[in-house]
């Protein structure tokens, strides 16, 4: 957009992305399909040493000296999520958030969050954008890569388990690439839960091929019978014991199980018997570096346990897959029959750069968004 020194940018506001398409799902599962393959090949960059890093993250004291410094409390925290992405997309940029749980009493989402789109030579942004329903979309799309490859052909049954917004686009996603579901079980904090029921609502108005939707009221309902299972529940860290908790028993032979956030599963499971499948596994090792052993008391996915079971010598390496080897086919889509698949989904910049990018492109052929200027001379150049 911009012609040197001039600098201009597109700001995108939230009713734009959805214009830019942000809410086509099968879309930005294949944009995230096409971002992993690159990730394999190494064409990315994120933060942190390996280049791998999740982002920054700055968190508030327990108390405070200054009357204006806020103090901690549920998702309460700001983080700077950097990344450049190569191949089609060429593309650096950053997520940028605030998160507090008491926004919902103000009517505002716990995060909110904004994107910026740059110049991977100069530096300078071309797009600034809403990104609270890119993020929601690139979440659930996530697990949708994996269910394509990893759920049966013929998955008729889903079940959720934490029905908020990353259950909903995990959900979509699993429709996008599963057409034949035809029965949803949802477990939200009760039978009664407000969550449940706008969940379920959703599930009836947006795909009407569903025939069955059931609120249950335990997670064992919701796993039981279920060919994928969405474990995406608002957990507090610290206390692994209060993590969701799967039995194998439970499970369905061949099921997938998507975990975006805290799941809790047996040691023995998932030394054993589990496929366990990571978006990027050096992510995982990023966090293993970054964060006090055990990382699973403060990153409750379970390939972070998985990583503290790596570090105590009860699991090795090679029993966690990637799942660019399974995509670029360096591993089996299976390894063996009716296998249970535990899919731990850790949210990376790069998905943001990838699906914020096709939408940035999608909103300029569009006539989409307004135009901003930065400076037509800079003054300090």
């Amino acid at each position: 957009m911009s012609v040197y020194p001039e600098v201009d940018f597109l700001y995108l506001n939230e009713e734009d992305m959805v214009k830019a398409g942000v809410k086509d799902m099968p879309g930005c599962i294949g944009a995230i399909e096409e971002m992993f393959r690159l990730m394999k090949k190494g064409d990315y960059r994120m933060g942190g040493a390996n280049g791998n890093s999740h982002g920054v993250m700055m968190v508030f004291p327990e108390s405070s000296p200054f009357p204006n410094m806020p103090t901690d409390g549920p998702d309460r925290r700001f983080m700077a999520m950097p990344a450049y992405l190569g191949g089609k997309f060429d593309m650096a940029g950053m997520k940028w958030y605030g998160s507090n749980i008491e926004n919902h009493k103000k009517g505002l989402p716990r995060s909110i969050l904004m994107l910026t789109l740059n110049d991977k030579d100069t530096g300078a942004p071309v797009a600034y954008m809403s990104a609270n329903i890119l993020s929601a979309y690139r979440t659930g799309a996530v697990p949708g890569v994996g269910f394509k490859y990893f759920a049966r052909e013929d998955a008729d049954t889903v079940g959720i388990i934490g029905p908020g917004v990353m259950g909903k686009t995990a959900f979509a996603a699993a429709m996008a690439v599963r057409p034949s579901i035809k029965k949803v079980k949802i477990k939200g904090s009760s039978l009664k839960s407000k969550s449940a029921a706008e969940f379920a609502e959703f599930v009836k108005e947006s795909y009407p091929s569903v025939k069955e939707i059931r609120i249950v009221g335990t997670d064992e309902e919701a796993v039981r019978d279920s060919d994928i299972v969405s474990i995406a529940t608002s957990s507090p860290t610290g206390d692994i014991s209060q993590y969701p908790y799967i039995k194998e028993e439970w499970i369905k032979p061949g099921a997938v199980l998507s975990c975006p956030a805290a799941a809790r599963f047996d040691d023995d499971f998932l030394i054993h018997r589990a496929r366990n499948v990571a978006d990027n596994i050096m992510l995982y090792e990023a966090w293993e570096d970054e964060m006090p052993y055990p990382a699973y008391e403060s990153i409750p996915i379970p390939t972070v346990h998985c990583m503290d079971l790596i570090h105590d010598g009860k699991m090795t390496k090679d029993q966690v897959d990637d799942l660019g080897d399974v995509i670029t086919g360096k591993v089996p889509v299976h390894r063996r029959k009716d296998e249970i698949v535990v899919y731990s989904v850790g949210g990376m910049p790069v998905e943001d750069v990838a699906w914020g990018t096709v939408c940035y492109r999608n909103a300029l052929k569009r006539g989409i968004g307004t135009k901003l200027n930065l400076w037509n001379q800079p003054q300090l150049a």
